[in-house]
């Protein structure tokens, strides 16, 4: 067995331009380990296949792929347009309308009957991501008469922003609970939830899937400011997080996005959990067979400040380049890697090691950070991380430059290690009567460890060094 030459884990998402069982190959053999289907699009039919051929890909290729549904959330979306893409002139005008009709250059549907009661005269409504702006000019019973102030290309169910409007809505809808009973009937137990406020909005969805008897890990989206408000109890809750830079740029000042985004990964990196940074990072991909210089640098920069995976939408989804986007994700992370000593990162050991609640922290904690000295005074070519579901994840927050080795009975658990920095998960039985000397044959067996080659062996409570 080979690992890849990247540790960072990369996110696709997978619609009509990635769906097809030899792209679907193609993306995992250059770095897809997570497939994402955005419940946003498409129908449950749809999904349903989705599901079966990713898990038959993987299988053909022997390779871990975690699936992912992404909650659609109260977002708000437009509705279908008749032509795709539509163009949006600045200085035109357009109608935002609540009926229920085809769209087209002069009416936008929007799927949200109170839009007429939740905007107001001179207030700004932002379509696909922000990235299109349009100013209120007169509201009527159920049509906002609009000017564009920034135009551009729209597509049928883009997203519609309200930044100047108090809405109450739930994060969590009727619609996404009825997906999360869908994903589980489906063998799926990893949600990715929208517009997240608070813990409680995870610890719903923890308490829906328990009294169906399921676990499952719940990603939090923060793309809310009441979401980067609360990000402590959030990243307490949640088994982890996605800085959603899509809306969280339309919610607060663009000019803030980069430092929360920063922070967000710090946070994630010492509570120990993943974390996801999505939107728009390779999106001139989308139509082009490179990306920009400034994408390239947005992935570097991303995986220097600690993120564990970097997330495809439209690259992938929609895009005329699926697998060279893949491709060229996976070479500016390797190459990025290859360079963590030469520039400046966070010092997460440091960090540990001045607080004073450090000295009462679980074992598990003081474990990883032992396992990641060790790495650092010692030619360790392998950790192996065995029947403990938190300790790869605490060993990947230091991003060691080994990669490890995550041993475990259950499959679920196994699958939720693809979205940690380099974790590669390995199938185990419990209650092994020798089980050092089991991990050691596998290893050599799959060659992931060599004759005279050290390696850290970590258990629950416990960890060795050994010459293999």
């Amino acid at each position: 067995m080979k690992l890849p030459a990247h540790k960072t884990k990369i996110v696709c998402t997978i619609g009509p331009a990635s769906r097809h069982p030899e792209v679907l190959k193609d993306l995992i053999l250059n770095g897809m380990n997570v497939a994402r289907l955005n419940f946003s699009h498409a129908d449950l039919a749809e999904h349903t296949e989705n599901i079966l051929r990713i898990r038959a890909a993987a299988e053909s290729l022997n390779l871990p792929v975690a699936i992912m549904i992404d909650l659609p959330g109260p977002k708000i979306r437009i509705g279908k347009l008749q032509n795709q893409p539509l163009t949006l002139k600045k200085g035109e005008y357009v109608t935002l309308t609540t009926r229920n009709i085809p769209g087209s250059q002069i009416f936008i549907p929007v799927k949200y009957k109170q839009l007429p009661q939740s905007v107001s005269t001179g207030s700004s409504i932002y379509l696909n991501d922000g990235f299109i702006q349009l100013k209120v000019r007169n509201i009527l019973k159920s049509d906002i008469y609009c000017e564009i102030i920034v135009g551009g290309q729209l597509l049928s169910n883009k997203g519609l922003n309200l930044p100047d409007a108090n809405l109450s809505i739930d994060a969590i809808t009727k619609r996404d609970f009825e997906f999360i009973d869908f994903g589980l009937k489906n063998g799926i137990n990893i949600f990715a939830v929208s517009f997240v406020s608070s813990a409680t909005d995870i610890i719903k969805i923890k308490k829906f899937a328990k009294k169906k008897g399921k676990k499952v890990y719940v990603i939090a989206k923060i793309e809310r400011n009441e979401a980067v408000r609360n990000i402590d109890e959030i990243t307490n809750a949640a088994d982890a997080i996605m800085v959603a830079r899509g809306d969280l740029g339309v919610q607060v000042p663009i000019e803030q996005v980069p430092m929360i985004q920063k922070n967000l990964i710090r946070k994630a990196n010492i509570k120990g959990i993943p974390v996801i940074t999505a939107t728009q990072m390779l999106e001139s991909m989308t139509q082009n067979l490179r990306p920009t210089r400034a994408e390239a640098t947005d992935v570097a920069n991303a995986i220097i400040d600690g993120t564990d995976a970097v997330m495809l939408s439209e690259e992938t989804a929609i895009g005329k380049f699926p697998i060279q986007t893949v491709r060229m994700m996976a070479s500016i992370a390797a190459n990025t890697e290859s360079k963590f000593a030469d520039v400046l990162k966070f010092d997460m050991e440091r960090y540990f090691e001045n607080l004073p609640e450090f000295r009462k922290a679980p074992v598990e904690d003081i474990l990883s950070m032992s396992v990641f000295e060790a790495t650092q005074v010692s030619d360790i070519k392998l950790i192996a991380a065995v029947s403990a579901e938190n300790m790869p994840r605490k060993i990947s927050r230091f991003k060691p430059h080994c990669w490890i080795a995550a041993f475990h009975p259950d499959e679920k658990t196994r699958e939720f290690f693809s979205f940690s920095a380099g974790v590669y998960p390995l199938a185990f039985k419990n209650n092994l009567k020798n089980p050092q000397k089991k991990i050691i044959d596998t290893l050599k067996k799959i060659g992931l460890s060599k004759k005279n080659e050290k390696l850290v062996l970590t258990f629950a409570d416990s960890l060795q060094i050994l010459a293999v």
